[in-house]
């Protein structure tokens, strides 16, 4: 059968991404550090109380399983320090002796920031603003990212539309956000009350109580004003209002240590998938223009198995912010920003520019808000620890949760929208607005079935009240297939001067089980190397034209040595085109200085539907992206 079919290669991929990713970012190099915890495959299905046993007789403390496996375990050894240069040989040879075990890999310690985050010792409260029919709290006033009333230099109307989803009666009830950060201060009097235990976490300290560890200056803070902006309650007195105020969060810590290991990240994003709907993220690899990094194997497969399986079949939805590393970095070099199976969302200032720290890449599917435009200090207001409140929460890290709020909203509108049908969602309902790139540097471009997008604000900012009307009436979209449309493996020079274009010429699979007719992501998994490697720029330009810049110039990026390694540089541009036809790949280098490289191979990997999507749907505004696609799609329905 075809889906069936089709989620087999759906594994397939799955695989093949998992060991890329780890490929690129495993190998031992000078300057890594091995953590005290290591992965523990046994021979045959043990019970957790048995895997206990094993753990102390070896030394070790058992910390639970690998995303509920009976055959995978996460031990601990306390005698060994939680970060050292050198793998502990001795120590794995003596799990690798007991007799249940099959092997044992020690786990690289590597780095993820948080995002957007300034350390604050002093926090000033504002006085309470008179009730009106707006939301009572005293710090909706400071929250033009839900009501832009032109308020410290800001564009009017250029928000998220909330309100037009809560005159809807949408209030985000009974969805439930996870927070996956440094912890949450869930006994906050703006917090506790939507506070979801039952799927909270502490995989820092292994136990069910997320809270935040104490620092002089609040570094820790971040989780709890993250989780303000998703799910603050409304009209109680203190701070301001979450965008989905009636529904729940969860704190999963997992960020407050020297280290980030496979296996905590891992289970932190296969936490409780049947209570969890959506996990927000508000970080990822260091934001130094010159990292390449992504979600180890085990990583990859929680994320995966989530939007598989999670909420019930339906897919759980994983929010990421897109880093901050400024015009210096770029996004698709991120691996968990740039997954086709996580939403990438970039920001904007209350003005319409895109902020200092806005990285961009052709995977971002949208966009919200950080801080104001005249006055850096008018970010985000929000919950803050030990029951105080902010306005200064900023970077991309403020941008995720909010749009973590708004996907809470369209699940309430409609309990039976897939992980696809989210990113669906938001590629037809968010809008362009004011938004503009403050050195123009990046237009708005419409692609071949009438979406406009921008290379830093994705196709524009998240509208709610678009996407609760167009949930409520939404059908579900058909089955995804994967395809892979061609493959060039010759070595391919890349000059200094010039560039090289290379074509692949592909029917999408037609005629078999696995075809695509309209487009979702595009994947241009390259093998290349470079004298320099941040001079490097890469493009892909689809049969119906449209171009995406997939790699840009990264002034910080001086690798020479390892380059990308079947890396998946992702594109959404293309969204609801038609694959089948000529893609062109553009390689060339941006720098006075001359450089050379060697393009080793390309595979095109083409992710989408073989039906049109959206032919079910109503069409209210003749003059909505729905019905701009529509009529595209029906055009070509009819060829």
């Amino acid at each position: 059968m075809p889906v069936r079919r089709s989620l087999h290669l759906v594994g397939r991929l799955v695989t093949l991404v998992a060991v890329v990713l780890a490929a690129v970012v495993s190998e031992a190099r000078a300057g890594d550090v091995f953590s005290n915890s290591f992965l523990v495959r046994f021979r045959r299905d043990v019970h957790p109380e048995e895997a206990h046993r094993v753990a102390a007789r070896n030394g070790f403390v058992n910390m639970g399983p690998l995303l509920g496996s009976r055959m995978e375990y996460h031990f601990v050894n306390h005698g060994l320090p939680t970060a050292r240069t050198k793998r502990s040989i001795s120590h794995m040879r003596k799990l690798k002796v007991d007799p249940l075990i099959h092997s044992a890999i020690q786990q690289p310690g590597f780095t993820r920031v948080k995002r957007g985050y300034k350390p604050l010792r002093v926090e000033n409260l504002v006085k309470n603003i008179e009730p009106h029919k707006d939301p009572t709290d005293p710090y909706f006033s400071f929250q033009w990212y839900l009501k832009n009333t032109g308020q410290n230099g800001g564009k009017a109307k250029l928000d998220l539309n909330v309100e037009a989803a809560w005159a809807q009666g949408v209030t985000g009830k009974n969805v439930t956000t996870a927070i996956m950060d440094d912890g949450v201060d869930y006994m906050h009097p703006d917090l506790k009350f939507n506070y979801n235990a039952e799927a909270s976490y502490d995989f820092s300290s292994n136990d069910p109580f997320p809270y935040p560890r104490y620092t002089d200056d609040w570094f820790n803070s971040h989780g709890t004003r993250c989780a303000g902006e998703v799910a603050a309650a409304r009209d109680n007195g203190i701070c301001g209002v979450g965008v989905a105020y009636d529904s729940k969060i969860a704190g999963i810590r997992m960020l407050d240590q020297p280290y980030m290991t496979d296996l905590i990240e891992a289970n932190s994003m296969g936490h409780e998938p049947n209570l969890i709907d959506i996990y927000s993220a508000s970080w990822g690899p260091t934001d130094d223009g010159k990292t390449v990094d992504g979600p180890r194997n085990a990583t990859m497969r929680a994320i995966v198995r989530g939007v598989n399986d999670g909420r019930g079949g339906l897919g759980n939805i994983y929010v990421w912010a897109s880093g901050d590393g400024g015009e210096d970095d770029d996004c698709n070099c991120d691996g968990y920003a740039a997954s086709m199976w996580t939403i990438s969302i970039n920001s904007a200032i209350n003005d319409g520019q895109n902020a200092h720290y806005d990285e961009s890449c052709s995977s971002t599917l949208a966009s919200t808000f950080s801080n104001g435009a005249k006055d850096p200090n008018t970010g985000v207001a929000t919950t803050d620890l030990y029951g105080k409140c902010t306005t200064t929460h900023s970077g991309t890290s403020a941008a995720a949760p909010e749009a973590a709020g708004v996907f809470a909203l369209a699940l309430e509108a409609n309990r039976n929208l897939t992980w696809r049908d989210i990113q669906h969602l938001t590629v037809l309902t968010s809008k362009r607005n004011s938004l503009f790139d403050a050195k123009g540097r990046f237009h708005w471009t419409m692609n071949g079935v009438g979406l406009e997008f921008n290379h830093l604000f994705g196709f524009g900012v998240l509208d709610a009240g678009a996407m609760v009307a167009l949930s409520k009436q939404w059908k579900t979209v058909p089955p995804r297939y994967h395809c892979e449309g061609g493959i060039v493996k010759e070595l391919q020079r890349i000059p200094s001067r010039k560039s090289i274009i290379i074509k692949i010429i592909t029917n999408a699979c037609e005629g078999t089980d696995t075809e695509v007719k309209y487009l979702e992501h595009v994947q241009a998994v390259l093998t290349v190397n470079a004298s320099r490697r941040g001079d490097l720029e890469l493009f892909l330009t689809s049969p119906m034209g449209t171009r995406s810049m997939i790699l840009s110039k990264r002034v910080n990026d001086d690798d020479a040595r390892d380059g990308f390694t079947k890396w998946p540089f992702m594109t959404t541009h293309t969204w609801g085109e038609y694959p089948q036809g000529t893609w062109l790949l553009e390689a060339k280098f941006n720098s006075d200085t001359p450089q050379t490289g060697f393009l080793k191979e390309w595979s095109l990997m083409l992710h989408g539907t073989k039906e049109s999507p959206y032919t079910d749907l109503n069409v209210l505004d003749p003059h909505s992206k729905l019905a701009i696609v529509k009529k595209a799609h029906e055009g070509r329905m009819k060829m």
